[in-house]
Parts: structure tokens; C-alpha cells; sequence
């Protein structure tokens, strides 16, 4: 293919319906997945995919039977040994336990050890160190001239309180946001691991870094943070170093790249949205509705998989045992049998939480309301700083069929009149 040169991706509709791959990573860096997914649902909505780079699969289309997916754990399998909770398997030189994608009771027994991280109370110490870092990162922004929005604030916001919440040693936070982007790459020339073998090496050396603050903690006593509850935690502190490893990147890419991104699709929507942005403007206290609604717009992980234990049938369609189910919760989010107009981004829908973005069931996202506070507080800080941001150039996007994201977004804020 010539330099510059697009690949050519069939139009939604003039493709058979048994050729449809929504899992082609050129829809999603061109965000041009949608209409593939509209297809679906309207006639096709469990859909069976024969041929694809990451093998067959189902997807899951529509809002209702994502929900019974996602809560019939009996007999669909997160397992990392089945292949994960991703449409990319977890392979044997990469198989990375984590606690999201086990069944219980080990699941449970995991998840338990960090979740009081998130407890309302400790989310109510947090939120006065959050809305400091908020304000300096904004003050710090230059004003009348083009930046990138995703690493001067998504980034920077969310690896602080990774960094936090890890106790992890400051002025190396950024190695968190890297390990993170290196764990969701699917390995390809050009993209920033080109080999799985480059990859499992820059894991390893996560994995040692971890391994120290472990060892740290270890022999101190039990602390509030992500690592000193882990290395202290009955079903925790006898983990393999691969199972570490899985729930260290689990914690990095669940309290990162899925707030990051909705704190960048929030400047997106509200640009393609300038009604609703002025909507915002008018009236601050509509701030939690917006977060909501942008959640669900921006959809920050496009699917979750699971492995059929059992045949069953859903929808008149009959899955095996073995099989891969997807359960795509961008298409779910947009089902207009379920959600009113869901292609309209509004910010004061009558039922805004209504999403599927956090999951369903035992494995809905740990750290939902960590998320939704950090957004709340930076458009809490934004509002009264800025009249506008506003969006320069279109974003580049993450080319990946489950994190749903941004590489980077120009933005200006523009001088005050």
C-alpha cells in the first residue's frame, strides 16, 4: 500500500451480513465502526463471525442480552485460561491471571482485598488531593495556543492518582500510563510493540519494578495502598508472579485508560455537541448528568469477553461450549430499545447512569465511582477557568477493538474576552 494511503473498509451495508467483523482494528482507529453495529442489531444482534484475526467469535449486540451474558457467570467464563476477558486470547507465553478475569470464589475472594480503596470514605479523602492536582494541572495550561489535551490533562490527572493510589514513587508515574498502553497494543508493525516477545519483555520489567515495592511492603506493616493491601491480603499475598503481574495491569488499565479516555471524549462530545456545551455552561449543576452521559458516549471499553462453559442458546442462536463470546458494550449503549435517541449525546437525560460502560454482574468495574468523581471534579475546575476548549484537529484514536481511546486530541483554550 502506498505511504498515506487508507485501506479500503466495505460500507456496512453492501457487505454480507455472515462477512461482518466489528472486531477490525481499522474501524476502530477510523471510528467508523458504527454503522457495522446498527447493522447488527437491527438484523443480526448474536452474530456469528467465522474469520477473523483473533478467530471466531460471537458478539453480543444488543443492551438486554449483554446483560445476561454479563450476569450468568455459571456459564460464561472470564478465565484467563479459557482466553480472558478480551477478544485477543490470552496466549500461553502471555497468560496473565487477574482477578477480573477468574471465576469465583476466587474472583471474589481477590476483588475483596482492594476494593476498600474505593469505600465511600475513602473516596471522600481523596477527593480534596484530587481537585489540587485538577487545579494546578489547568492553571498550567497555555492559553491561545494548540496542545494536546490527552497528555497535558487525561494522562497527567489519572497517573497521579494511579500514582496514589500504588504509593508508587512520583516522579516515575509516567511508566505507569507506558505499561498500561503497552499492555492494551495488539502487537503489529508500527504500533509501540511491533512482537509479543517485546511486549512479555516490557511486561517482565513492570513486573520487576512491582516486585520491589512488593517486597517493600511486604516487610512493613499493612498500609492503605493498592500494593500493601495485595502483599497483605489473605488471597492475595501467596500470588504467582504472573498473577501479580495480571492484577498490577488490571489496577494500571482500569484506573487509567478508561477515565482517561472519557475525560478526552468529554472535550470531544461537547465540541460535536456545541448546544450541549452551552447547555454545560449555563448550568454547572448538570456537571454529574454530563459525566454519565459522557461515559456512556464514549464507551471507554468497547467490549468484554467471555468463554461459553456450556452449550446455550440466546437469542435462537446456539452457542457451544468453548466458544467466544463479546459482548460489545459500544453497540449495547446505543440500542434505541433500551436507551432514547442513543446517538444524541445529551447531558440532561432523565436516567443518565443507564449505561452498560461499568460492566454488569460480579465483574462490574471496582472503581466506577473513583472514575465518576475524577470526572465530576475536572469539569468542576474547567467550568469557572475556561469560556471554551475547543478541539483543533481531529483526534487520533487508539486502533484497538476493545480499548476505545484517544492517542492524542489538539485543543486551544482561546483568551478571555
Amino acid at each position: 500500500m502506498p505511504d498515506g494511503a487508507q485501506p479500503l473498509i466495505p460500507s456496512a451495508q453492501s457487505i454480507a451480513l455472515d462477512a461482518i467483523d466489528v472486531s477490525n482494528v481499522e474501524l476502530w482507529r477510523t471510528d467508523s465502526h458504527w454503522p457495522y453495529f446498527e447493522r447488527l442489531r437491527r438484523e443480526d444482534p448474536i452474530h456469528y463471525c467465522r474469520d477473523s484475526a483473533f478467530g471466531p467469535y460471537w458478539s453480543i449486540t444488543r443492551y438486554n442480552d449483554i446483560m445476561a451474558v454479563d450476569t450468568n457467570h455459571a456459564v460464561f467464563s472470564s478465565e484467563a485460561a479459557l482466553g480472558g476477558i478480551a477478544i485477543v486470547d490470552q496466549g500461553a507465553e502471555l497468560r496473565l491471571p487477574m482477578f477480573i478475569a477468574m471465576d469465583p470464589p476466587k474472583h471474589d475472594a481477590q476483588r475483596k482485598v482492594v476494593s476498600p480503596i474505593v469505600s465511600p470514605a475513602n473516596l471522600a479523602n481523596m477527593e480534596g488531593l484530587i481537585r489540587s492536582r485538577a487545579a494546578k494541572i489547568l492553571d498550567e495550561l497555555p492559553i491561545g495556543e494548540t496542545f494536546d489535551w490527552v497528555d497535558r490533562v487525561s494522562i497527567e490527572l489519572t497517573t497521579q492518582m494511579l500514582a496514589t493510589l500504588f504509593d508508587f514513587p512520583f516522579e516515575d508515574r509516567r511508566l505507569l500510563t507506558y505499561w498500561s498502553d503497552i499492555a492494551t497494543t495488539i502487537p503489529a508493525p508500527g504500533m509501540m510493540v511491533e512482537t509479543e516477545d517485546a511486549k512479555l519483555t516490557i511486561l517482565m520489567e513492570c513486573l520487576s519494578y512491582f516486585t520491589r515495592l512488593w517486597n517493600e511492603r511486604v516487610n512493613a506493616p499493612p498500609g492503605g495502598d493498592l500494593i500493601s493491601m495485595m502483599a497483605h491480603g489473605e488471597a492475595t499475598r501467596n500470588m504467582s508472579p504472573e498473577e501479580y503481574l495480571g492484577n498490577i495491569i488490571l489496577l494500571i488499565v482500569g484506573g487509567n485508560d478508561t477515565t482517561r479516555n472519557t475525560i478526552t471524549g468529554s472535550i470531544v462530545a461537547l465540541n460535536q455537541n456545541p448546544d450541549q456545551y452551552a447547555k454545560l455552561r449555563e448550568n454547572p449543576e448538570l456537571i454529574p448528568s454530563m459525566v454519565s452521559e459522557t461515559i456512556r458516549w464514549q464507551t471507554p471499553l468497547a467490549h468484554m469477553r467471555r468463554t461459553a462453559l456450556a452449550d446455550i442458546e440466546i437469542g435462537g442462536k446456539s452457542i457451544k461450549a468453548g466458544d467466544k463470546v463479546v459482548m460489545w458494550y459500544v453497540s449495547g449503549n446505543r440500542d434505541d430499545e433500551v436507551i432514547a435517541e442513543p446517538n444524541r449525546y445529551i447531558i440532561d437525560r432523565e436516567r443518565p447512569r443507564q449505561h452498560l460502560s461499568f460492566g454488569f454482574g460480579i465483574h462490574r468495574c471496582v472503581g466506577n465511582r473513583l472514575a465518576e468523581m475524577q470526572l465530576r471534579i475536572i469539569w468542576e475546575e474547567i467550568l469557572p477557568r475556561f469560556p471554551m476548549i475547543e478541539v483543533m484537529g481531529e483526534p487520533m484514536r487508539v486502533p484497538s477493538p476493545f480499548v476505545k481511546g484517544y492517542v492524542n486530541l489538539p485543543v486551544r483554550i482561546p483568551a478571555r474576552a
